[in-house]
């Protein structure tokens, strides 16, 4: 027994700490528990389903699309084969105008047609009425995000909003500006009618055209060198016949440091001629090209835009700070420093994470290859990162490097208003693909990851294999919860983004007291005179730390001592 002497001592001596250590551990808040508000619908259940079967719409073939927003068909149609050209049951379909998109007639007679006329109005989304407090025409990239933005858009004949009482925007009237494609060769009109409230134009970047068109116009769309600016209410025809496909760009080049990040940016596709090729004139919001061209379907099983671009809140709220243009004008021309800036919200195809999960995903099927077409967008550089690939680079601003020049790798850098092909590739051996499944993919800019700072939104977006999604186009991840991303308060950064990972709320946020703690230690008692005979006889009695080791000491003695001779002192009370 007597080896049991020395722990029952040590014990005996950490007694006087037990208050220490209490007071440690009570003095750790609790975790709160931070409600989560109303989560909206991953995929609503507005969205035909038909539209997103494979089908034939007057005599437009159309892709599937498994995605959770696919295109109106009827609008494809009408893409394709013009406003002239489709049925009137089709064209009530859309939101477009009668003359939105003319196509003339087969002039070489392989097939196609040879004239485009194009029209092009401006929008403003997320702007400011002197009806309304909140912006109206909305246009939301993420749960309660809301930019303005300025942006072309096809002709429409109808409402901006979706009716007198949803401010939303219609589906035709969005960011980013729409995708344009035309046929290498043939004769483009690009009709821009200025709806807006300040001058704009349209300068064709990279695009075969000429300085000076047959009238003896501009036709550069730069106000300095050619041909004045479009004022409100006006209207300019841009013409072109391109002798070079590819991938290329077009853009405002009225101040362009505000107009461009505004949003009055777009991909423009020149594609290779090929008899009857009829392409898809616009792809509004870019994402799956669900009409692709003979040329593209030679090689590639499908095709997607993906347009990059980010916006400064500061720009955008400077935007719709007043209903004056000339205030407005003021703000943006002579008050926004583009120099001090800096970009708070990244997106993909007009949304950011988890938005782009409904419209911009990349679908894949083992063995097949896509071709991508991409924009940098953005004021800064631009770095394309796929998980689980290694996709091929093949045309650079819309020019073939050749087959012995293509470059293979997992991060391809871009500089702003650099465009980039590229091909992905499905093939499981390790280099192409590394398997099947759902792969992210993002700007690997770190703050790209990000919506107002708060992460992981951005431009984040996914390449998902045939198999790994529900009915309704919604990927079937196997990580946490994507609740909280479908939120406002997540956004608002309201909610922990750890907080729910396990039962015991780890990582979650401590509770905030209402009322005072006490401090951890005890402030020292305050000097008392000398001569102060009552406070030195309440020192007297107050145990010192010494004296309370010393009281443990003869305590836990004293135990001992009962605990060796309980035997003589149970048969003591025994006899009794």
């Amino acid at each position: 027994m007597h080896k049991k002497v020395l722990p029952i001592l040590c014990g005996v001596l950490l007694l006087p700490l037990s208050p220490l250590a209490a007071a440690v551990t009570n003095s750790l808040p609790p975790t709160s528990s931070v409600k989560l508000g109303a989560v909206e619908e991953v995929c609503s259940e507005f969205t035909d389903p038909k539209w997103r079967d494979a089908q034939v719409v007057d005599g437009v073939e159309i892709q599937e699309s498994r995605m959770c927003n696919p295109d109106n068909p009827a609008d494809i149609a009408a893409f394709v084969k013009g406003t002239n050209n489709v049925s009137m049951a089709t064209l009530m379909q859309t939101q477009l105008a009668a003359d939105a998109i003319t196509l003339g007639d087969d002039m070489d007679g392989d097939g196609d047609p040879d004239h485009y006329i194009i029209k092009l109005e401006i929008a403003e989304l997320n702007g400011h009425s002197p009806d309304m407090r909140e912006p109206t025409t909305t246009f939301d990239i993420a749960p309660g995000i809301q930019p303005t933005f300025w942006v072309y858009a096809p002709k429409t004949r109808d409402m901006s909003t979706l009716s007198l009482y949803e401010p939303i925007a219609n589906p035709l009237l969005r960011a980013p500006s729409p995708v344009i494609r035309v046929e290498q060769g043939d004769i483009v009109w690009l009709v821009l009618e200025n709806s807006h409230y300040l001058p704009h134009s349209i300068h064709l970047h990279g695009i075969d055209h000429p300085y000076m068109d047959h009238s003896g116009e501009g036709n550069d769309g730069v106000g300095q060198t050619g041909q004045m600016d479009v004022l409100p209410g006006g209207s300019k025809t841009y013409v072109i016949k391109p002798r070079q496909p590819g991938t290329m760009y077009y853009h405002c080049h009225v101040q362009p440091h505000v107009h461009i990040p505004m949003g009055l940016q777009g991909i423009f596709v020149v594609e290779e001629n090929r008899p009857n090729n009829w392409v898809q004139v616009f792809n509004v919001g870019g994402g799956q090209v669900r009409h692709p061209s003979v040329a593209v379907k030679e090689k590639y099983s499908g095709e997607y835009d993906l347009h990059y671009q980010s916006a400064d809140k500061e720009l955008h709220l400077m935007a719709r700070s007043a209903n004056d243009p000339r205030l407005i004008g003021k703000r943006l021309n002579q008050e926004y420093d583009i120099t001090d800036s800096e970009p708070d919200y990244f997106m993909l195809n007009g949304r950011s994470f988890p938005y782009t999960l409904r419209e911009s995903l990349i679908l894949m099927e083992e063995n097949k290859k896509v071709k991508l077409r991409i924009l940098n967008g953005h004021e800064e550089a631009f770095a394309m990162h796929i998980h689980g690939h290694k996709p091929m680079v093949t045309h650079y601003d819309g020019v073939d490097n050749g087959p012995s020049s293509y470059i293979k790798r997992d991060v391809h850098g871009m500089v702003p208003a650099q465009r980039l092909d590229l091909e992905l590739s499905g093939v499981d051996d390790g280099l192409n693909s590394f398997g099947q499944g759902v792969w992210m993919f993002h700007d690997h800019v770190e703050k790209s990851f990000t919506t107002d700072g708060i992460g992981e939104g951005g431009d984040i977006s996914l390449v998902v294999y045939k198999g790994f999604s529900d009915e309704k186009g919604i990927p079937q991840v196997h990580g946490m919860s994507l609740a909280p991303y479908f939120t406002k308060e997540f956004w608002q950064g309201k909610y922990p983004a750890w907080q729910d990972y396990d039962a015991w709320k780890s990582l979650g946020l401590p509770e905030i007291r209402t009322t005072k703690e006490k401090a951890f230690v005890p402030a020292p008692p305050a000097a008392k005179p000398a001569s102060d005979a009552a406070s030195q006889a309440v020192a007297a009695n107050e145990s010192s730390f010494i004296g309370q080791l010393f009281y443990g000491f003869i305590l836990g003695l004293l135990g001992y001592l009962l605990f060796v001779k309980r035997a003589k002192i149970m048969a003591l009370f025994g006899k009794k």
